[in-house]
C-alpha cells in the first residue's frame, strides 16, 4: 500500500509538472519537455494498459457486490383445482405466492471474504502493471537518449572525416599522397552521411515509442531534459531481495488467492451441510382465509457423502495445496529475478565506467596521435581512418553502455518492487 501511494504521489507531481513544460512547436503541436522521472510518472497516468487494469479491478469490485447480494424474491400466481385443461373459470383456488430464500448468515461472511481477496488480487495485478509500465517508460526514455547521443557522436565523427578529407586533399595537391587516399577520405565522409541518415530513422522510432508509452500522439514533438550519465551505485543485493519478497505484487496476489481459497473451502462445506432460511406469503383469492405466512429451513441431506469428499471438498483442498506450492515457486522466482536484475545492473554499471575511464580516453588519444603523425607523414590514411573508426566504435559502445546501465537499473527497480532510492541498505554499492 505504501508503494502504491508513492507511485500515485509521483504521478500527481508529474501531472502538474508536465502541464507547465509544454511549449508550442513550429507545426502547431505542443512540445512536451520531460525529465526521466516525469516520463515515468506520465506513463503511470496516461498509459492505456493501466486503464485496462483499472477497469478489470472495477469489474472484480462489482462481482463482490453481486456475490454478496440476496436472490430476488420469487412471485407466482396460479389457478388451482380446474375441472378441465385451461378452464380458468372453474378453478377452486386463486393462489398468489411470494417466496424469499436467505442463505445461512455465515455464508455472507465467507462470500465477502472471497470477494475482498479477489479485489486484493486484482489490485496486486494493477500494481504489477504499474511497475512494468514504469520500467518500460524508463527504458524507452533511455532509448531516445541513446539515439540522440549516437547522433551527436556521428555528427562529431563526420566533422572529423571532413577535416581529414581537407587535410588529405591538401597533401595530394602538394604531391605527398596518392589519389587513392583522397578517394578513401571521400568514402569515409559518405559513410558518415549514411550513418546520420540511418540515425534519423532511429531517433524518430524511439520518440514514437516514448510517445506511445506516455499516452501521446506518436508524432508529437518531445524534448528530453535529462542526459545519460553513469549511475553512482546500487543498494546491496540482500536488501533488494528482502524488500522484493515483502512487496512484490506477484507474492501478495498469491497470498490473497490463498485467503480466498480457504474461505471457499469453508463455504463449500457450509453449502453441503448448513440450512438456508425460507420465508413466504400465500393468499388464496378464492377463499376468505386471508394471507398465510410461512417460515422454515431448507437443509441439504448429503447422504451421498462420497460425492463431496471426492468431489467439491477434494477440489477446494487441492486448490489450497496448489496455491501453497505456487507461493513457494513464486517466492523463488522473485528471488531469482532480483538476483538476475542485480547482476545485470552491476555488470552494466561497471562496464559503463570502464569504457568511460579506460577505453574511450585511449581511443581518443590514439586518434589524436594518428592524425598528428599523418600530418607529419608518419602514418598512412588507412591507419588514420582505422583509428577514427575505433574512436567512433568506442563512443557508440559508451552510449550503449550508459543506456544499458540506466535501463538495467529500471529493471532492478521493477524486480525490487520500488524505486531504489526508497530502499535503505546503508551505503550504496559502488
Amino acid at each position: 500500500m505504501k508503494q502504491f501511494t508513492l507511485w500515485c504521489a509521483l504521478a500527481c507531481v508529474a501531472n502538474a509538472a508536465t502541464a507547465q513544460n509544454r511549449t508550442p512547436s513550429a507545426n502547431g503541436a505542443d512540445t512536451l519537455r520531460l525529465s526521466r522521472r516525469q516520463a515515468i510518472a506520465t506513463a503511470l497516468i496516461a498509459n492505456p494498459q493501466l486503464d485496462i487494469a483499472r477497469e478489470q479491478t472495477a469489474q472484480v469490485r462489482a462481482q463482490r457486490v453481486e456475490n454478496n447480494g440476496l436472490n430476488n424474491p420469487a412471485l407466482s400466481y396460479s389457478y388451482d383445482g380446474q375441472t378441465g385443461f385451461l378452464q380458468l373459470g372453474t378453478a377452486a383456488a386463486h393462489n398468489l405466492n411470494v417466496g424469499l430464500g436467505i442463505p445461512f448468515p455465515d455464508k455472507f461472511r465467507l462470500r465477502n471474504t472471497i470477494g475482498v481477496a479477489n479485489i486484493r488480487t486484482s489490485e496486486a495485478q494493477f500494481r504489477l502493471a504499474q511497475q512494468v509500465i514504469a520500467a518500460q517508460a524508463g527504458r524507452t526514455y533511455d532509448s531516445v537518449l541513446v539515439t540522440r547521443l549516437h547522433r551527436r557522436d556521428l555528427t562529431e565523427s563526420r566533422t572529423l572525416a571532413v577535416e581529414f578529407l581537407k587535410k588529405t586533399q591538401a597533401r595530394f595537391d602538394a604531391g605527398t599522397v596518392a589519389r587513392l587516399d583522397v578517394i578513401r577520405a571521400q568514402v569515409d565522409v559518405a559513410q558518415s552521411d549514411n550513418d546520420l541518415i540511418a540515425n534519423t530513422r532511429d531517433v524518430a522510432n524511439a520518440s514514437a515509442a516514448l510517445n506511445r508509452v506516455i499516452g501521446r500522439p506518436l508524432g508529437a514533438p518531445i524534448e528530453l531534459l535529462d542526459s545519460l550519465v553513469a549511475p553512482t551505485g546500487i543498494p546491496e543485493l540482500e536488501a533488494l531481495e528482502a524488500h522484493a519478497l515483502q512487496v512484490r505484487p506477484e507474492i501478495t496476489a498469491i497470498e490473497s488467492q490463498q485467503r480466498a481459497a480457504r474461505a471457499n473451502s469453508q463455504l463449500t462445506k457450509e453449502q453441503a451441510f448448513l440450512p438456508d432460511i425460507t420465508l413466504g406469503a400465500n393468499r388464496d383469492y378464492a377463499s376468505d382465509v386471508g394471507t398465510l405466512y410461512t417460515a422454515g429451513l431448507a437443509m441439504p441431506l448429503p447422504i451421498f457423502f462420497w460425492q463431496h469428499t471426492k468431489g467439491d471438498f477434494a477440489e477446494t483442498k487441492h486448490r489450497e495445496l496448489e496455491l501453497a506450492a505456487t507461493l513457494r515457486d513464486v517466492r523463488a522466482a522473485v528471488g531469482q529475478d532480483v538476483r538476475a536484475a542485480f547482476a545485470a545492473a552491476d555488470a552494466a554499471v561497471r562496464q559503463a565506467r570502464f569504457i568511460r575511464d579506460q577505453l574511450l580516453p585511449s581511443a581518443r588519444e590514439a586518434y589524436r596521435v594518428a592524425t598528428v603523425s599523418y600530418g607529419l607523414g608518419g602514418l598512412s590514411a588507412l591507419e588514420v581512418l582505422d583509428a577514427r573508426r575505433v574512436l567512433l566504435d568506442a563512443q557508440r559502445q559508451y552510449a550503449n553502455a550508459l543506456a544499458a546501465a540506466n535501463s538495467a537499473l529500471s529493471d532492478l527497480e521493477r524486480a525490487a518492487g520500488a524505486p531504489l532510492t526508497t530502499i535503505d541498505s546503508g551505503a550504496p554499492r559502488e
